[in-house]
């Protein structure tokens, strides 16, 4: 059985945290020579440690653009999903508008020219159709309208959608282009408000945008700061769920002469993460490794991103499923059936309260009553430290025609009541784990969040530094 990580060239890190609740170290990358390139099977290992310290850097400083950026993290999700090659990856530029029973990996998005393309999720997974924006505006709907939805993928369109506008106004008066940006920037920022990473992305472009001056006359090094973050915030998506992928994979219950039963709810793939997915890229990196697994997918109603989006990237990938409904989650605890629990988060603050998809909560009273580990996969773009519980975080509520009907096709009377939260929140106490790109984390959880924080904006600070001197030469 294959193994993502060659002991040979790892070097000792573990996913295993501290007893003070820090995160383990994060592991160098390995150093690639031409030798330990032949040596070294990169079909099923470049998405993992060596992809996130040399293949993505690579490409970041010779192209230092977004879309060499998408496209090199591709190809690198199309080797994780189809390690020898057979065509997973369908290629980034293929034309797919309408396409029926659509095949093969997709990230939720890709530029080309001055046009933002968002696979339309909504259509899924009967039809395969993007949806083009140009500006921040447009950005700002297809994310309200769960065009584009999952939080890290909402960040980073986000970001690019902002970039965007900035671009457009390079030679309009400053405070023109301040009232656009200052408007652009709120309209994306309540799309989704319970998700931390579409704030956090937009902050920090207009972190860049007030540094140069919100009144400066530059218009173009306005506009080339914002695309510069915008890019730099794709990268970071890329490495930082890869590290994420394998500390997750490493703290996985021990093999035993049965398949691994996961459990999932939501969509935490490609779809909702930008390039390979959170909570289902340790399931990919499982999968990959050839290590037995079965999913137990939740449908997630009332939208049902698991039946349609989850159950769709598991097909794709080859990894065994098992599509059931929501309600039948404690039932198959309560038989053994389920080993592990793995969920994403649109949110997790100081103390570890994580919001994520409504049904989350109940299925972390579920897995402590039956001893079933639970563990939340979230990358610390979606850290919350500002935030010191659950009880402050904000909880969407969406439109009732969403549970009154699917599709057009009615299920309740029209003029039934409806109470539509979008998440909920699960207590720090029912969370085995938080499994960040920085190490897996246990409680008590604040410390460990702070210190996980600080290390992987360290990271990216150097990261980023070597990115925007060398990419934009």
């Amino acid at each position: 059985m294959a193994d993502p990580i060659d002991d040979s060239t790892d070097n000792g890190a573990t996913s295993a945290p501290a007893a003070t609740g820090a995160p383990a170290a994060p592991p160098e990358p390995p150093e690639l020579t031409e030798s330990s390139v032949q040596e070294v099977d990169l079909g099923r290992r470049r998405f993992f440690r060596q992809f996130a310290g040399d293949i993505i850097q690579t490409a970041a400083t010779m192209a230092g653009a977004a879309q060499a950026l998408q496209r090199a993290s591709a190809e690198a999700a199309g080797a994780l999903l189809d390690p020898d090659g057979g065509g997973a990856l369908a290629g980034l530029e293929a034309e797919f508008a309408g396409e029926p029973a659509p095949r093969g990996f997709r990230t939720p998005f890709r530029e080309e020219g001055d046009v933002l393309y968002l696979i339309d999720q909504r259509h899924l997974p009967d039809a395969l159709v993007e949806y083009d924006c140009r500006s921040a505006g447009e950005v700002a709907f297809a994310i309200r309208e769960m065009i584009v939805r999952g939080a890290p993928a909402i960040g980073q369109v986000a970001a690019i959608g902002l970039a965007m506008t900035a671009a457009k106004f390079v030679d309009s008066r400053p405070y023109a282009r301040r009232a656009t940006l200052l408007g652009a920037a709120s309209a994306l920022r309540v799309s989704r408000p319970t998700a931390i990473n579409l704030a956090w992305a937009i902050d920090r472009l207009m972190t860049r945008y007030m540094a140069i001056g919100d009144l400066s006359d530059d218009g173009l090094a306005i506009a080339t700061a914002m695309r510069e973050e915008a890019d730099a915030i794709v990268f970071e998506a890329t490495t930082d769920h890869g590290r994420l992928a394998t500390f997750g994979y490493e703290a996985l219950p021990p093999p035993t002469d049965v398949p691994l039963r996961i459990l999932t709810h939501c969509n935490t793939g490609p779809l909702a993460c930008g390039q390979f997915g959170t909570a289902l890229g340790v399931v990919q990196v499982a999968h990959n490794a050839e290590r037995p697994i079965h999913v137990w997918v939740d449908e997630t109603r009332p939208y049902l991103q698991g039946a349609r989006l989850t159950a769709w990237e598991l097909a794709q990938a080859g990894v065994p499923h098992t599509l059931i409904p929501d309600v039948a989650a404690g039932y198959l605890m309560s038989r053994g059936e389920v080993d592990v629990i793995l969920v994403g988060a649109d949110r997790v603050v100081a103390n570890g309260d994580t919001a994520n998809k409504v049904g989350t909560y109940s299925l972390a009273v579920l897995a402590a009553r039956h001893g079933v580990p639970f563990y939340v996969c979230a990358p610390t773009s979606s850290v919350d430290l500002a935030t010191p519980d659950g009880a402050g975080i904000p909880i969407e509520e969406r439109k009732a025609e969403e549970v009154l009907s699917f599709r057009g096709v009615r299920v309740a009377p029209p003029d039934t009541q409806v109470r539509n939260p979008s998440f909920d929140v699960t207590p720090a106490e029912l969370i085995t784990g938080i499994v960040t790109e920085e190490g897996v984390i246990r409680g008590p959880f604040e410390r460990g969040l702070a210190d996980a924080v600080t290390s992987a904006n360290a990271r990216r600070s150097a990261s980023n530094s070597l990115f925007t001197t060398q990419g934009a030469g």
